[in-house]
Order: C-alpha cells, then structure tokens, then sequence
C-alpha cells in the first residue's frame, strides 16, 4: 500500500493539535503517516503491527536473494542434510 498524500502527509504542528487521530489512522489504514515540518519530511508514523510485518517481509527477502546467491556460488547441499542440519529428521 503506498502514502496517499492527501490523507497521510501531516505536519508536526497538526500532530500536536490530536496525536491520537493520527495513530488511530496508522492502524486503520495500514499506511504510513508522513510527518513533515516546515514542508520536509522529518519522520515516519507507522502501526506496530504493520512495522514488524515489514521487517518479517525484508528479513525473508534477504534470506530468499542470500540463498539464490549461495546457489549460484555453488555453495548448496541436499535436502536430507538440510533436514539434519535444521533438526526436523
């Protein structure tokens, strides 16, 4: 989902007025909020939940893009010995 900037752009002095409504809206929404002050973006508002399934996403990537570049190398083994390795035989 990407920031639509009439809802989810707000300024520092507006987040102060109801910081509330802002994090309700994170969660809502499932968007970020982008904060700005004096026009430039200064930081990102974000639900915890929404964060930590991102960082999952990113974190699986890596191990995804790390094993393709392992088999490329040539550096790979089995699937029983990876079953051993992992404890699940």
């Amino acid at each position: 989902m990407g920031v639509k900037f009439s809802e989810d752009v707000v300024s520092l002095s507006r987040i102060k007025v109801n910081p509330g409504r802002v994090v309700k809206q994170t969660g809502e929404t499932h968007r970020p909020v982008l904060l700005t002050s004096r026009g430039q973006g200064v930081a990102v508002l974000q639900a915890v939940s929404d964060f930590e399934q991102a960082q999952e996403d990113r974190d699986f990537m890596r191990a995804v893009v790390q094993g393709l570049m392992d088999l490329d190398a040539g550096r790979e083994v089995n699937l029983e010995d990876a079953k051993k390795r992992l404890g699940l035989i």
